[in-house]
């Protein structure tokens, strides 16, 4: 019996093709090959799986709906919009959908601890909510300046008992929190695990992380049949790291009539420094752990990066959204600042559902191919994430608009 595209991707030693890997130093390997092990031992074990089954339909909500977005159809003119509503999803987004699984494998490795990064602030939201969950102690690196810009969620990670880092080099933006959690986990890693954000990082965690996320894609699949007689047409997300976008297109990429867009951040524009587009603009290298597609300066370091979505504002991608690139089975769309903006409220005000910036990009890449598809084409959205977190910092950038479209 042949084996799915999940179960042979990556190969065993992480790689999708000539991306993924693990490039860390010797006093890791250890700790991740221990995680790898773990994550092997867990993903196969009934008790396991029967616990994440209960997780997610008691205590996280799921399965999350999907909804026709009848009034932003209406409004584009053209193909039908489906939302895969992960903003209702506990913690407004969809990160928690890997957050309590890794928290369950760090209590099965022994530990006491959990330490990772976060850009918009939802990862770290989800993950404190999972350490108080199963009781254990929280870390959490965030760049100051989306400290200042994401301030909700770091309230909400100081109320769920988490440590909040502030990474105050280079930026101060998501790579910055990054380095500067792995750096916190060197020095903790026999009492504490790094649990990934993304499907980024050395081996196992674009595998995990992607795994742990696929509940989107094979909830969606089913659901979709409740609207339609067929799958989407066209299944759409934001990509930064990439765990939300490989969340719904995992149960998707062997069904070759379904048309998978990633969208990036354009940003300001397409100079370095302005976006934060990695497979549109980046090349091959190594960056916190693994082999993708990175933005890079005149040096070949990693380049300066800009988004209005702190959760997408990174200069690698996954490598498995670079696999996918590669190998034409997904196809990669843009969307500046403006347009995330306008969608963001065009959403809200026409559906009633205000999304994060981050998923506001993919709304907008939505909205822009629906107009140039007939009106019994279909679209899936991912709408990885609520707004909550974002409210401030728009309307104090972006006056809200007349309601009158």
């Amino acid at each position: 019996m042949n084996k799915s595209y999940l179960e042979t991707h990556p190969d065993e030693n992480g790689y999708f093709g000539k991306f993924g890997g693990s490039f860390i130093p010797p006093m890791l390997e250890r700790p991740f090959a221990d995680i790898k092990n773990a994550y092997e031992e867990l993903k196969n074990s009934p008790a396991f799986i029967e616990e994440l089954k209960y997780v997610r339909k008691h205590y996280q909500g799921r399965p999350t709906p999907i909804s026709f977005a009848k009034n932003l159809t209406q409004y584009c003119d053209g193909a039908k919009i489906y939302l895969k509503r992960e903003d209702l999803n506990h913690t407004g987004a969809h990160k928690l959908n890997h957050c309590m699984a890794e928290v369950i494998l760090a209590k099965y490795l022994g530990k006491t601890k959990v330490i990772a990064e976060t850009g918009a602030g939802q990862h770290g939201v989800a993950l404190a909510t999972a350490a108080a969950y199963f009781g254990l102690e929280c870390e959490i690196h965030m760049g100051e300046v989306d400290i200042v810009k994401e301030h909700p969620n770091v309230v909400r990670m100081k109320i769920l008992g988490a440590k909040v880092i502030p990474a105050t080099h280079g930026l101060k933006t998501l790579k910055e929190a990054v380095d500067s959690a792995f750096e916190s986990y060197i020095s903790q890693a026999n009492e504490a695990i790094y649990c990934i954000g993304s499907v980024v990082g050395p081996h196992p965690f674009p595998m995990m992380v992607r795994d742990f996320q696929s509940v989107i894609g094979f909830e969606s699949k089913e659901q979709f049949f409740e609207h339609e007689i067929n799958l989407p047409d066209n299944v759409v997300a934001c990509v930064g790291g990439g765990s939300n976008a490989m969340g719904i297109f995992s149960a998707f990429i062997e069904d070759n009539s379904v048309n998978l867009y990633g969208v990036e951040p354009l940003g300001r524009g397409e100079k370095i420094g302005d976006n934060a587009a990695s497979l549109t603009f980046g090349t091959e290298g190594v960056m916190h752990g693994f082999n993708s597609i990175m933005l890079k300066d005149e040096n070949g370091e990693p380049a300066p990066v800009y988004s209005i979505g702190s959760g997408i504002d990174y200069p690698s991608v996954g490598p498995e959204q670079a696999y996918l690139k590669e190998i034409g089975r997904t196809k990669i769309g843009l969307c500046t600042d403006e347009e995330a903006v306008d969608a963001f409220y065009k959403l809200s005000q026409l559906e009633g559902i205000i999304p994060a910036l981050e998923s506001a990009h993919a709304v907008a890449f939505a909205m822009k191919l629906a107009k140039t598809l007939s009106k019994d084409k279909t679209i899936l959205i991912n709408l990885s994430g609520r707004g909550d977190k974002d409210i401030d910092f728009v309307v104090d950038k972006y006056p809200i608009p007349n309601a009158k479209f």
